[in-house]
C-alpha cells in the first residue's frame, strides 16, 4: 500500500472512531435534553390541569384522552394516597397517522374534595424521533464530507508535499553506479527531505568508492593471474616436447597443463560473474533466441556426434529478447553445453522455443538434481572432475540481472531447464 493511501486509511479510521464516539455522546445528550424539555412541558400541563380542576370540576369526568392530552380516573382504594410522578414512553394510536406512534406519558396523583385521582398527561415524541433521525443523517453526511475532503487533500496537497520523497525514490531506482557520477538532487525546502537527500548521496558516494575498488581489484587480479598462468602452460608445453622425458614425467606434465588450463578457465569465469553482478554489460540488443540455439547446436555438433546424442529443436514462435548479445551467447551456450556434457551415450536433447520461454530437456543421470543448490557456485557432479561448477551459476547470474526466471525440474527421468523471459 502506498504511503499516501496508508495515511488516508489511518485518518479515515480515526475520524470514524472519533465521529462514532462523538455521535453516541451527542445522541445521548440531545435525547436527554429533549426528554427534559418534554418532561418540563408535561409538568407544566399537570399544574395547569390542577388549577382548572379547582374551578371546573367537569374536567374530572375526562376519562379518555379523546381530543385532549390528559385523562383523569378516580382512585377507588382510599388507602392509596399521593404517589411520586412517573414518566414513561409508550405507543398510542393516532388517528391522523393511522398508526401507533411513540408518546411520553406522565402518571400523577392529586386530591380533590377528599378524593384521590390518577392523572395521565401525554406529549407526542414524533418530533423527537424526527429530530434524532435528522441528526443521524447529518452526522453521516458530515463523515462522508470529511472523508471526501481528506481524499482531495491527500491527492492534491499531500501528494505535492511528498513529491520530493518520490522523486528521490525514483532516482534511486534508476541510479547506476557504473554510469552515473552526479549526486541526487531534488528541489525542496523540507528539512527531512534535505536530510534524506544528503544521507542518500553519502551512501551512494561510499558505495561508488567500494564498487570502483572492487571492480579494479577484480580486473587487475584476473589480468595479473592470466599472464603467469599462460606462461606456465607455455613452459610446460615446451617441456613436454623435450626428448629427455620418460612416460611418467610426460603424464605428470600433461596433468599439470590440464589443471593450469582449468585454472585459466576458472579465472575467466569468475571475472565474468563479477562483471555480470556489477552490471557492466549495459548495451542491449534485440537478440533472436532461435538463431542462438541453432548457432550453438551447430558448434557443438562434434560433441553430440561423438556421444551419439540426438538434438531436436521445436520452435513454436520466433523469440526475440532485449539482452546484451554477449550475455545471450553465454547463457544459451552454457545451457546447451550443460545438456551435452551431463548427458549419456545415445541420449537426447529437446529444445522448446515458445512464447517468452525457452526449455531444454535432456537425458542424463536417473536421479533428480538438488534444485535448491544446482545454480550455486562450484556445485557440480563429482564424476565430472573437469567441470568448474560455474556454468549454471553464470546462467543464474545473467537471469537475475534481467529478472528472468531460471528453473529446474525432473520429469519422467529427464532434466528440464527453463527460462521464463519477461512477460
Amino acid at each position: 500500500m502506498k504511503l499516501l493511501n496508508q495515511s488516508l486509511t489511518y485518518l479515515s479510521v480515526a475520524f470514524f472512531l472519533i465521529i462514532g464516539v462523538w455521535s453516541i455522546v451527542f445522541y445521548i445528550n440531545i435525547k436527554d435534553e429533549i426528554r427534559d424539555s418534554i418532561d418540563d412541558g408535561l409538568e407544566n400541563n399537570k399544574l395547569l390541569i390542577y388549577l382548572k380542576v379547582q374551578t371546573d370540576s367537569t374536567l374530572l369526568a375526562q376519562h379518555e384522552f379523546g381530543g385532549n392530552n390528559f385523562e383523569i380516573h378516580p382512585i377507588k382504594n382510599p388507602n392509596i394516597g399521593y404517589k411520586k410522578d412517573v414518566y414513561k414512553d409508550t405507543l398510542m394510536y393516532r388517528h391522523n397517522e393511522d398508526d401507533l406512534e411513540p408518546v411520553r406519558i406522565l402518571h400523577s396523583t392529586f386530591k380533590h374534595k377528599n378524593q384521590f385521582y390518577h392523572l395521565k398527561v401525554i406529549s407526542s415524541l414524533i418530533e423527537e424521533d424526527d429530530l434524532i433521525e435528522d441528526a443521524f443523517y447529518s452526522l453521516l453526511w458530515l463523515f462522508i464530507i470529511l472523508i471526501c475532503s481528506i481524499f482531495i487533500i491527500n491527492n492534491m496537497v499531500l501528494r505535492k508535499v511528498w513529491h520530493p520523497f518520490y522523486d528521490i525514490l525514483n532516482k534511486l531506482k534508476n541510479y547506476k553506479l557504473s554510469t552515473q557520477n552526479t549526486p541526487i538532487n531534488v528541489t525542496t525546502q523540507t528539512k527531512e527531505f534535505i536530510q534524506l537527500q544528503d544521507a542518500t548521496n553519502t551512501l551512494i558516494a561510499h558505495t561508488t568508492k567500494a564498487f570502483i575498488a572492487q571492480k579494479e581489484f577484480t580486473e587487475n587480479a584476473s589480468h595479473e593471474l592470466q599472464t603467469p598462468i599462460a606462461i606456465i602452460i607455455n613452459k610446460l608445453e615446451l617441456l613436454l616436447e623435450s626428448d629427455h622425458l620418460n612416460n611418467d614425467d610426460a603424464q605428470t606434465i600433461t596433468e599439470v597443463i590440464s589443471m593450469a588450463d582449468r585454472l585459466k578457465k576458472l579465472n575467466k569465469t569468475l571475472l565474468l560473474l563479477t562483471k555480470i553482478e556489477n552490471k557492466q554489460f549495459l548495451k542491449q540488443d534485440n537478440v533472436s533466441i532461435n538463431n542462438c540455439v541453432h548457432t550453438f547446436c551447430n558448434q557443438f555438433i562434434e560433441y553430440t556426434e561423438y556421444k551419439h546424442i540426438e538434438i531436436k529443436i521445436e520452435e513454436a514462435t520466433n523469440l526475440y529478447v532485449n539482452i546484451n548479445s554477449a550475455l545471450a551467447d553465454i547463457l544459451i551456450s552454457n545451457l546447451i553445453k550443460n545438456a551435452i556434457f551431463h548427458n549419456i551415450e545415445q541420449g537426447r536433447i529437446i529444445i522448446l522455443i515458445a512464447h517468452q520461454k525457452l526449455t531444454l530437456i535432456n537425458t542424463g543421470q536417473t536421479t533428480p538434481l538438488d534444485a535448491t543448490s544446482i545454480f550455486n557456485r562450484f556445485t557440480k557432479n563429482e564424476s565430472k572432475s573437469k567441470s568448474t561448477g560455474l556454468g549454471l551459476a553464470v546462467c543464474s547470474a545473467i537471469c537475475d540481472l534481467y529478472k528472468y526466471q531460471l528453473s529446474y525440474q525432473f520429469i519422467q527421468n529427464e532434466h528440464h531447464f527453463s527460462i521464463q523471459f519477461k512477460n
